[in-house]
C-alpha cells in the first residue's frame, strides 16, 4: 500500500498524477462550482468585483439564483460567464463539460466519443459535439509557429494499409501500386527538440506544399532535420540543413535523426488505431491538435486539466 501524501492526502506520494479525479469531484462539484471559476478567471477575481460595461466602473456583482449569470448591483446589468465560449448556449450541463475535458486532459492516448457518451449520460452526437468544439476552438493554439534551435520536419501519410477491397478497385481502374491505390491523407509536422511540435493536414506532400508550411513554421535561420525526401530539397537557402538517409536504411548518425518527429507520429497513429480506429480527413486536424496539445504539456509539471479549463475561458468564439 502506497503512503499518502502529506500535502495532498487524496494522492499517494509515488503517484504521477497531478490533479485526481478526487481532486476534480472536490473543486468543481456542480455547476454552480463551474460557473464561478469562469467568473473568477474571466471578469472577477475576487469573486465580487468587476468592471460593469454599463457603469463603466468597477461594481459590486452578486450572482442570479435561476440563470448563469452575475448581475450588477448599482445598475443592474447582466454579465454571463460562459458568453463567447464554447459553453455559451448549450444545453449541457456545465459540470458535465468540465468533466469531458478532464478526462481528455487526463488520458495520453485519447478517448473516444462513444466513451464519453457512456461517462455522462448524454446522446453520442452530444458527447461527439463537446469533443468536437474542445479539440477545434480550445486545443487549437498550438498549431502555429514560430519554432527555433533544432527543428526536425517530416510527413507521414494518414489513412490504413490497404484492404482486399482497395485492391480489387484498384485492379478495376488498372492501377497496381503506387498514391492513386488507396486516397491517403498527408500530415506534415515539425518538432523542436526538447520542446514544442506543430502538427497540420495539409493538401499533398508535393515540395512546394513542404517548404511553404516549414518556412511558415520555422525562424530562419534555424536548424532542421529532415529525411531524404526530394521534396526537401532547397531549405538549405533559408536553413541550416542536415539529411538524414532513410532510403539507405540508415536512421541516425549522431546528431542526425529524424526520431522525435517519429516518435510523435508514432503516439498518434497508435492512438487513432486503438481509440478511434478511424478518422475521417474533414475531422483530422481536430484529432492532430488534440495530440498536439498532449504533446507540448507532457513536461511542464502543471495539471493538464487546469490548462485546458484556463483555455476555454480564455478561448472567445468569433
Amino acid at each position: 500500500m502506497s503512503k499518502v501524501d502529506r500535502n495532498n492526502p487524496t494522492r499517494g506520494s509515488a503517484s504521477e498524477s497531478t490533479y485526481s479525479m478526487v481532486e476534480f469531484m472536490r473543486e468543481f462539484r456542480d455547476d454552480r462550482a463551474c460557473l464561478d471559476y469562469l467568473w473568477r478567471t474571466r471578469y472577477a477575481e475576487d469573486g465580487a468585483h468587476a468592471e460593469c460595461p454599463k457603469c463603466g466602473v468597477t461594481r459590486k456583482f452578486h450572482r442570479i439564483a435561476d440563470r448563469p449569470s452575475y448581475d450588477c448591483d448599482t445598475c443592474g446589468h447582466h454579465i454571463h460567464p460562459t458568453a463567447g465560449t464554447i459553453f455559451h448556449k448549450s444545453a449541457t450541463s456545465l459540470h458535465l463539460w468540465f468533466y469531458a475535458m478532464y478526462i481528455m486532459a487526463s488520458t495520453r492516448c485519447g478517448v473516444s466519443a462513444k466513451q464519453l457518451e457512456r461517462e455522462l449520460g448524454v446522446t453520442y452526437k452530444t458527447a461527439w459535439r463537446m469533443f468536437n468544439l474542445i479539440r477545434n476552438e480550445v486545443m487549437a493554439d498550438d498549431t502555429e509557429g514560430p519554432l527555433s534551435g533544432s527543428v526536425e520536419a517530416d510527413e507521414t501519410w494518414h489513412g490504413g494499409r490497404m484492404r482486399q477491397s482497395d485492391r480489387r478497385k484498384a485492379a478495376e481502374r488498372g492501377v497496381k501500386h503506387g498514391p492513386h491505390v488507396k486516397r491517403r491523407e498527408t500530415v506534415f509536422a515539425v518538432v523542436e527538440r526538447g520542446g514544442r511540435v506543430v502538427a497540420m493536414h495539409v493538401p499533398s506532400r508535393y515540395g512546394y506544399t513542404l517548404r511553404t508550411q516549414l518556412r511558415a513554421t520555422v525562424e530562419p535561420g534555424s536548424v532542421v532535420y529532415t529525411d531524404d525526401y526530394a521534396g526537401y530539397s532547397g531549405v538549405e537557402r533559408t536553413y541550416q540543413h542536415y539529411r538524414i538517409n532513410h532510403s539507405g536504411r540508415i536512421y541516425a548518425e549522431g546528431h542526425v535523426h529524424t526520431q522525435t518527429i517519429e516518435g510523435f507520429f508514432s503516439l498518434f497513429k497508435n492512438g487513432v488505431r486503438g481509440v478511434y480506429h478511424s478518422v475521417s480527413p474533414k475531422w483530422l486536424q481536430g484529432y492532430l491538435n488534440e495530440y498536439t496539445w498532449r504533446y507540448n504539456r507532457r513536461d511542464n509539471g502543471r495539471a493538464m486539466f487546469l490548462d485546458l479549463i484556463a483555455a476555454s475561458a480564455q478561448t472567445v468564439r468569433n
